[in-house]
């Protein structure tokens, strides 16, 4: 079993605490924790970035010349991506990041941050009285 010393507010050591096996002392798996890391991020994300596309952007319903003999390559409006002031080809629209992880994936990430910082010596138990 592995054990802590038990600190009190002053930062003097006043007792030692037994930890879990089953919490404490697993091997790390690191993977699990940058998933875990990676959909808190993905679900901190705001998501509202928005641009326009064709259709959204404001005039160009008038054909801008006629389909043939100007020699000019044909066109069908001028809010098309290709012209100035034309939308965006694929615009970013707001959308949720957020997912889920499985149950038993989040309980292994938080096993193995706490059983890392115990193996690192970084855990330290506080108390409050």
């Amino acid at each position: 079993m592995p054990t802590v010393a038990v600190l009190n507010m002053q930062g003097k050591k006043v007792g030692k605490q037994e930890l879990s096996e089953a919490v404490f002392g697993i091997e790390p798996n690191v993977s699990v924790m940058n998933d875990m890391v990676k959909n808190y991020l993905a679900n901190q994300r705001q998501g509202t970035q928005s641009a326009l596309t064709r259709s959204e952007v404001s005039g160009g319903g008038r054909k801008p010349w006629r389909q043939k003999g100007t020699g000019r390559a044909r066109q069908g409006s001028t809010r098309a991506p290709q012209w100035t002031h034309g939308g965006i080809v694929f615009a970013p629209k707001p959308r949720s990041y957020r997912y889920t992880l499985n149950k038993k994936v989040r309980r292994l990430a938080m096993k193995s941050a706490l059983s890392s910082k115990l193996q690192d010596n970084e855990l330290i138990v506080i108390d409050q009285i």
